[in-house]
């Protein structure tokens, strides 16, 4: 039996629990757990177990348990798409991003190498203007002097933000960003309907000759609004399986998105700011995207331009990364007392906020749109918008990335490929063993597992560092090649 570790002379607590974890009965599995997550900022704590029987011969064929682990829990991946929480997650699914956007324009994970053929456009869509703002480009992106007097460097914060801000219109702002998720579905059901206008036949007529399948991305702007970039393909009636009408051309779907983009509306009615109408900006693209790099956007740039995007949140207009919602009164800044009555939030001292809104690091611009977000979000007309949950997402509250069902393979799909791969990797290690080899069909799991916690243990997150920093060099030395020294 090992000795209590006596380490009140060791300062560092990250020091201290990394020599208790050396000291554990197996530290190369500690070791080995943590490379697994390959450098996972916070990975999920879990405590259960696993066992697969064979359902014919009542056989155990694999069996796992979290208490047999040197630390008594399984660490996993936290799965986090965003770049600015988990950086390596935020790779894996920025790489399956790209597959799935790849697939539906040059074939491959299940869809037909055909589609290469069909007539495929790249669509940007953007929010209309709700005040003059700072500049130092032209519409057509030229360098010109700001309406201000003043010609912005390009790292200047000043960009996009009002040149006066108390008449920009921050609650229309707002307002558009709650409602962009609806927009866009409502620009898909007119694109139809434009199409159906453009060849001159009916909706049902159309859907029975064509298919308009589709991806898209939200990227937010400098000045707190999403835009949307879209990949847009026509397909037979069956799909990515069978080509398009001759008459579904690039020029035909140019026209539509223009007149989708005009008819797409939503109206808004408050008692307290009275009508809204929620439309798409003037500025709008629409480019041909061509296969083999035989022009600006091919399948592997607009691939990876979505991919790169899926993995971005709203900092890049400068707001905070987390919700500003206070958790124990979910915002409402009371609690109901045992007695019935509401009783102020202790955490939040009832103003529903985790972080004060005004003790907040951002700019002024963005402070203002996080506050008219979460004033909005108290009124009860926009109650269900729950816009004071989104207040730091500056109202936007829909997915950055979705997909139409019929446009490629999915992200599940892609995950299940994965963990296909990782089970054989197990057969083959059986195999070397000695063991026979199992039909997974007649295979049965049974698990139970319940999350503990998130994060690393002080020691861990020492290991954690180092495993990143591997990966880094690594990475650093495919491009660059080995050090000359």
């Amino acid at each position: 039996m090992r000795r209590p570790l006596d380490l009140r002379h060791v300062i560092s607590p990250g020091l201290r629990d990394l020599i208790e974890l050396a000291n554990t009965h197996d530290f190369d599995r500690v070791q080995q757990q943590v490379r697994n997550l390959r450098g996972c900022s916070r990975p999920v704590n879990l405590h259960g177990w696993t066992i697969t029987t064979d359902a014919a011969t009542k056989e155990v064929i694999r069996s796992y348990r979290s208490e047999d682990e040197p630390t008594g829990r399984l660490l996993t991946t936290c799965g986090n798409r965003r770049a600015s929480r988990c950086p390596a997650c935020s790779r894996v699914y920025a790489a399956d991003t790209y597959h799935l956007i790849r697939a539906g324009l040059s074939g491959g994970k299940n869809v037909a190498e055909t589609v290469r053929d069909h007539p495929r456009a790249f669509v940007t869509l953007t929010a209309p203007s709700f005040g003059p703002v700072h500049r130092n480009t032209d519409s057509a992106g030229k360098p010109r002097r700001c309406r201000c007097g003043t010609q912005h460097a390009d790292d200047d914060p000043a960009l996009s933000t009002p040149l006066n801000p108390a008449t920009y219109d921050y609650t229309g702002a707002v307002l558009w960003n709650a409602h962009a998720g609806q927009l866009w579905a409502r620009f898909t059901t007119y694109l139809r309907r434009a199409l159906a206008k453009h060849f001159g036949m009916t909706q049902k007529a159309l859907n029975a000759a064509l298919r308009v399948s589709f991806a898209k991305v939200a990227e937010y702007q400098k000045r707190g609004l999403v835009h949307f970039h879209a990949v847009i393909r026509f397909d037979g009636p069956d799909g990515h399986t069978t080509p398009p009408p001759a008459w579904a051309t690039f020029d035909a779907l140019k026209a539509a998105v223009g007149l989708a983009v005009e008819r797409a509306r939503l109206t808004i009615e408050s008692d307290s700011i009275g009508e809204r109408v929620i439309a798409w900006g003037r500025r709008f693209k629409v480019d041909p995207i061509t296969a083999l790099g035989d022009g600006e956007l091919t399948d592997s740039k607009v691939a990876g331009y979505v991919a790169k995007y899926a993995t971005k949140n709203a900092e890049g207009a400068g707001t905070v990364d987390r919700t500003l919602m206070c958790r124990p009164c979910a915002g409402r800044g009371y609690l109901r007392g045992p007695d019935g009555f509401h009783d102020r939030c202790p955490d939040c001292d009832g103003t529903g906020q985790a972080e004060p809104i005004k003790a907040l690091p951002i700019q002024q611009h963005v402070r203002q749109m996080i506050r008219t977000a979460w004033d909005l979000g108290h009124l009860p007309e926009f109650a269900h918008l729950k816009l004071w949950k989104w207040a730091h997402m500056l109202g936007f509250r829909g997915h950055f990335s979705s997909k139409s069902r019929a446009y490629s393979t999915t992200l599940g799909a892609l995950r299940d490929v994965r963990r296909a791969w990782r089970l054989a990797q197990v057969e083959a290690a059986r195999a070397r063993a000695g063991h026979p080899t199992t039909d997974e069909t007649t295979l049965v799991t049974a698990s139970s597992w319940t999350y503990l916690s998130s994060g690393y243990r002080p020691g861990e997150e020492l290991l954690a560092a180092q495993v990143r920093h591997d990966l880094n060099e690594a990475d650093r030395i495919k491009t660059e090649g080995e050090p000359w020294l």
